[in-house]
């Protein structure tokens, strides 16, 4: 017996059409031949498959996200610091329809010891954008 969302989306099918679904956490491609013969290929196999993209800006606190903004007493411009940073895409990785590969690992990025704060930047299959920021200390 086929899973609930594959058996429904099978019986939909017309002959010689397919689509994609998501049961039990892997997606699936369900297609129809012109017989009327179900196949199903499970197109996520390792949890790196649901990962489009990653990036990561080494220094995140660098800079400041600054807007301009029109002061409601004196009618003029100024720029205000919004509380928030600029990601800056120091390295990234991500895929194509050419290459499905992606990398896991850095380049190697040099920096000065001290105290940061690294964000690593993930979009996934479904244009989910996920962000992470970690405190990392540079030893002297």
């Amino acid at each position: 017996m086929l899973p609930f969302a594959i058996h429904t989306t099978a019986a939909s099918l017309g002959n010689g059409k397919n689509k994609i679904v998501v049961e039990g956490g892997k997606i699936i491609k369900v297609s129809k031949d012109k017989d009327g013969v179900i196949t199903r290929d499970v197109l996520t196999k390792k949890w790196t498959d649901w990962i489009d993209y990653w990036s990561v800006d080494f220094n995140f606190e660098s800079k400041r996200e600054i807007v301009r903004t029109k002061n409601g007493a004196t009618g003029e411009m100024e720029e205000v610091w919004t509380g928030d940073f600029i990601f800056e895409n120091e390295w990234q990785s991500f895929r194509t329809k050419k290459d499905r590969t992606l990398e896991l690992k850095t380049s190697f990025h040099d920096c000065q010891p001290g105290r940061y704060k690294i964000a690593v930047k993930v979009v996934d299959i479904f244009g989910n954008d996920t962000m992470k920021i970690i405190d990392v200390s540079v030893g002297r």
